[in-house]
Formats: C-alpha cells, structure tokens, sequence
C-alpha cells in the first residue's frame, strides 16, 4: 500500500507533466507555423491545432482527479499528427523539428505518470511510429529518435530516484508513526501506574501506615468504614466515569473522611469536567490528610474561588507549619498527590508554610 509521500509524488508527476506540456507548446506551435513555407502554412496550421488541441485535452485530464486519456491513445495520436508531414510538405520545408519536440516533451512526461513498463513501451512506439513516418517521406530521423529514448530514459532513471525516496520517506513515517503510538502507550501505561500509585498512597496506604505507627488506635470506631471507603476507591479506579462533575460535592464527599473539623468556604455548585474536578478534588484530599497527619491541629479551612474557566483552591491551616524546602524528593505526598495532579491536568499546586507558621496548600487551574 502506497503511503502519504508515495501519493503526493504520483499527483506532482501527473500535475507537473501537463504543466510542461502546456509550457512547450506554444513555442512548438510558432515554431510549426514560423518555419512552413507560404503555400504549406493552412495545412501545416491544421496540424498543429490538432496537436494543441489533443494536447491541452491530455494535460487537463492529468492535472484532474480522475483517469488520464490512457499512454496508449495519446502515442497514436501523436503519430497520427506526424503524418501530416505528406500533405504538409514538412520534410521539403525541413520543418519536422516541432514534431521531434511534441514527441520528444511527451516521453519525457510520460515516465511521470506510468508505471515503468508502459512509460518505456509508449517512448518505443511513439520514437519507432515517428521513425517510420519520417522514413516514408524520404528523411533519415534513426539518430534523432534514438536520443529522444535516451531522455525519456534519463526521465525514467530521475524519476526512479525520487519515487525510490518517496517510498523510503514513508518508510521512516511508518516506523516513526509505530514509535509514537508505542511511546504513547508507555506514557498512558506509565500514567495508570503512577495513578494507582498515588491512589494507593493517598487511601489504603496511609490509613495502614497511620495504624502501624500508633497514631490511629486498631479499635477506632471509623477506621472500619474508611478502610471500606479506601477499597471501594482502589476498584472505581480505571472505571467508567460521568463527562462532569460536581468539585465542591466531591470536596465535601472527600474531606470528610479526613476526621477534621474542616471550614468550607465555597460556592453550591461549581460543576467541572470530571477528571479535572477529581484530581482537584483528590489533591485536596490528600493536602488535608497531611493536616490531619502533620500539622497537630484539629481544624482546616477550605476556600474555593472562581468558576469552571479558572479557579483557585486554598487548604489552609493554624498548624505547627514547616520548612517547605527540607522535605525529602522521595516523598509521594506533596511531590505525586497534591503538585503531580495539578500538573497532569494544566494547573499548579504551591505550598507557603513555615515552622510555627501554619500551612497553605494552593491550587490553582486554568481552563
């Protein structure tokens, strides 16, 4: 199957063969017509005006969409042009050159538009046609015919050489198309994994981890429930999901499972499409988590301003803050949960804390 490069050169080749055959043949008609003697130029006008008129019909076909008047039909033509010369007197007035040139501009293109065996059969006969015409009239033509299948050889051979590049053009298309599609497959493998990674982090993960280090009593009445909420989030993930959704209903719907007493400062209804108002939400989730974790305070704030072109999100608490700069690369909380979902959806996530200071997660996004 032929690819984007191959195609384009096969429409220039039909394109560019009609421009040249237009192109010559006003010179080859004044030529015709300059060179006939006075009673042989209504004659010799006839001739040409067939010859421009076939020609202009065969070049408008070509720059066409749809079939060209088929090689063989145009060589027949063209050879039947060449018997003018016995009515015209041409070989008398030696004025057979604008019929080399017809002929000789028609080889040349046809190797552009042909495949290789009928290119080189119409040069055959349109150079074997002429040389038997002419030789009927009484002009030895042997050497200009044979040059005239040396250039539409040499046409063929230049034009062997570009399709031969076109082809390899396609060649590293293909191969460099099949490279994208398999990065882009890593990527959105990589994607998935980092997602449930970061899910895993944000749910199951942390409530373990705030079990196994003591901070969570094994016996504690809502631990059962989280772990349930935590295991239904783990399967939802990769699911179907809604074309939008509501941000502050997941706001609230995720926050208060953090077992904070959270003041929400936001609007009714801010409606989102729906991964952009799930990573906003989760990266909330997770800044509120480390609140309840880190910050050894009770109480956060959630303030939400903007709508669903741009929106800015603050988790802000009175906490015992910290120094921004010291927390390790390593850890997923800050540097995967809360800034790598912003980035992933266009927005940016800052911190300002200090010791001593409390801490204010902001999350900003731009439609």
């Amino acid at each position: 199957m032929a690819g984007e490069a191959v195609r384009l050169l096969w429409r220039f080749g039909r394109r560019h063969a009609a421009t040249v055959r237009l192109a010559t043949l006003p010179p080859i008609c004044a030529i015709a017509l300059f060179r006939a003697e006075g009673e042989n130029l209504s004659a010799t006008a006839v001739a040409v005006g067939v010859a421009a008129a076939w020609t202009v019909a065969c070049a408008w076909r070509l720059r066409g969409s749809g079939q060209p008047i088929p090689v063989g039909v145009d060589v027949a033509v063209l050879v039947g042009v060449c018997l003018s010369v016995f009515w015209t007197e041409a070989v008398e007035d030696t004025n057979t050159g604008w019929l080399r040139l017809l002929l000789t501009f028609a080889c040349v293109t046809w190797q552009w538009h042909t495949p290789l065996v009928a290119g080189g059969a119409a040069a055959l006969a349109a150079a074997g046609g002429m040389l038997a015409v002419l030789s009927a009239a009484g002009l030895d033509s042997v050497r200009t015919q044979v040059w005239m299948l040396v250039v539409a050889g040499l046409s063929r051979v230049a034009w062997v050489l570009v399709a031969r590049a076109a082809r390899r053009a396609d060649g590293m298309a293909v191969v460099a198309e099949r490279a994208r599609r398999e990065a882009a497959v890593a990527a959105a493998v990589r994607a998935d994994e980092r997602e449930l990674a970061t899910a895993l982090h944000d749910t199951a993960a942390t409530t373990l981890l705030m079990v196994g280090v003591g901070r969570v009593p094994s016996g504690a009445g809502w631990l059962a429930g989280q772990a349930r909420r935590d295991l239904e989030r783990l399967r939802s993930s990769g699911g179907p999901t809604p074309e939008r959704a509501d941000l502050v209903e997941l706001l609230r719907a995720d926050v208060d499972t953090a077992h904070l007493t959270v003041e929400f400062d936001v609007p009714e209804r801010l409606a989102l499409p729906f991964p952009v108002a799930r990573a906003i939400a989760d990266a909330a989730r997770e800044a509120v988590t480390n609140v309840r974790r880190h910050a050894g305070t009770g109480r956060a704030t959630v303030r939400l301003r903007g709508d669903a072109t741009a929106l800015r999100l603050e988790i802000a608490d009175d906490g015992v803050g910290f120094a921004v700069d010291d927390v390790p690369s390593t850890r997923r909380g800050l540097r995967e949960s809360v800034r790598g979902r912003l980035e992933r959806i266009g927005g940016t996530a800052t911190v300002d804390s200090a010791p001593g200071s409390g801490t204010v997660v902001c999350l900003r996004w731009r439609a």
